[in-house]
């Protein structure tokens, strides 16, 4: 969750706690130089045979991705609500991977398993603790990685999106250039016994930049700066893609009959809820979840998630509200703590909004 300094304990508090400040650095070192995160409790898997391509295209709602490249990849039930959300890469003859949200692996495998086609022309591999990873992100990720790399990770050779199979100081790896931190960024992933080893490596070759180690909270800080949504608070099977945002990744003209295709075209029509990303007049304490929104002194929704933004200074809420007032400029409030504090539409990313930064 953080880095403590050694003899400092997490302690509970509704209010900001000593975590507070080392979070803060965390951040700071990512924003201003380069951080590393461990990966390793997201899962993956590997989609091999030759209906891979034909079985994915109808079990996930975006499009396919050319060879060496990614894609995020909404996938939906039956009545169009979201029940997964990916990185799909596809690997060329080597396949596609799949990346996703740890806690939902067991819930995923039970609902690809159940629509597998029966001439075994799919074979889908969950990773388990066979795969494990490391993410570097900040304006000096690349430069760290450059030097251990087996080849160039410069712009025009390692575009934004796309993925490699290459060398880490020799050791093998699959590398992506993505980041959930809206800053540039690297995922790499590799077989456990390579792990410690390119830790080591990229954190030797991070020394001169100052490179530092940073923790799901300070991640959360960081992706509430660019609005992004995560698994089991923004996205979940009660939300569909019109309601989450994620309705820009679904090809929903793309002529295959995905599942929850058909849904779709009712719910562009009749959304109900919206996500939206506000600012909060807080003091000490900041949103987490399940907060009620006030409209004009009436709840009409709900916080899905929040926490303070160190690298803008405001502390941020996402939440759910109902689609008619959705974009009311005025009249909001967040309840915190029994109190009604004062709240903002923020209707573009606090940090980067042309996406610069990420693509450069």
């Amino acid at each position: 969750m953080w880095y403590a300094p050694v003899g400092e304990k997490d302690i509970f508090s509704w209010y900001r706690s000593n975590d507070f400040d080392h979070v803060a650095a965390e951040v700071k070192a990512v924003r201003d130089s380069v951080g590393l995160i461990e990966i390793s409790s997201f899962a993956n898997y590997t989609i091999t045979g030759a209906g891979a391509q034909n079985w994915l295209d109808r079990m996930l709602a975006c499009k396919i991705p050319p060879e060496g490249r990614m894609t995020l990849a909404p996938m939906l039930k039956d009545d169009g609500k979201v029940i997964g959300d990916f990185t799909l890469a596809n690997l060329g003859q080597n396949g596609f991977f799949i990346a996703g949200s740890g806690l939902a692996e067991d819930y995923h495998m039970r609902w690809f398993e159940s629509h597998l086609p029966d001439d075994v022309s799919v074979t889908i591999v969950p990773h388990g603790a066979g795969m494990t990873g490391v993410s570097i992100a900040g304006p000096n990720a690349r430069k760290v990685l450059a030097s251990v790399a087996g080849e160039s990770v410069e712009p025009d050779d390692f575009k934004f999106m796309a993925i490699k199979e290459m060398t880490i100081a020799m050791a093998p790896a699959l590398v992506g250039r993505v980041s959930f931190t809206g800053d540039l960024g690297y995922e790499i992933w590799c077989k456990p016994e390579y792990l410690n080893h390119i830790f080591d490596e990229l954190m030797a070759a991070g020394k001169d930049y100052d490179i530092r180690l940073f923790g799901s909270r300070a991640l959360n800080a960081l992706r509430l700066e660019k609005s992004y949504g995560s698994w089991a608070s923004e996205y979940r099977p009660i939300y569909d893609p019109f309601e989450c945002g994620l309705d820009r990744f679904v090809a929903a003209d793309k002529p295959v009959d995905f599942i929850g295709k058909t849904a779709l075209q009712s719910s562009r029509q009749n959304r109900k809820m919206s996500l939206r990303t506000f600012i909060v007049d807080v003091e000490n304490a900041d949103p987490v979840s399940d907060e009620p929104i006030y409209h004009n002194g009436e709840v009409k929704g709900w916080v899905s998630s929040g926490g303070l933004a160190h690298g803008s200074g405001v502390s941020v809420a996402l939440g759910y509200v109902p689609a008619e007032i959705a974009d009311e400029a005025a009249g909001w409030e967040i309840e915190l703590i029994g109190e009604r504090r004062n709240a903002r539409l923020q209707t573009t990313a606090l940090l980067d909004p042309d996406n610069i930064k990420i693509r450069s």
